[in-house]
């Protein structure tokens, strides 16, 4: 049970960051961008 309520929480927490799902796309693209820097070295 103490999962499931941490798991919504970082789930609202991370979708009331992003104001829009056009927010949602560019969090995605950082994330990726920064992936990809990681990868790379």
């Amino acid at each position: 049970m103490t999962r499931l309520m941490m798991l919504l929480l970082a789930a609202a927490l991370f979708l009331g960051g992003c104001e829009t799902t056009k927010g949602v796309g560019k969090d995605m693209q950082k994330a990726g961008g920064w992936i990809e820097e990681k990868a790379s070295k």
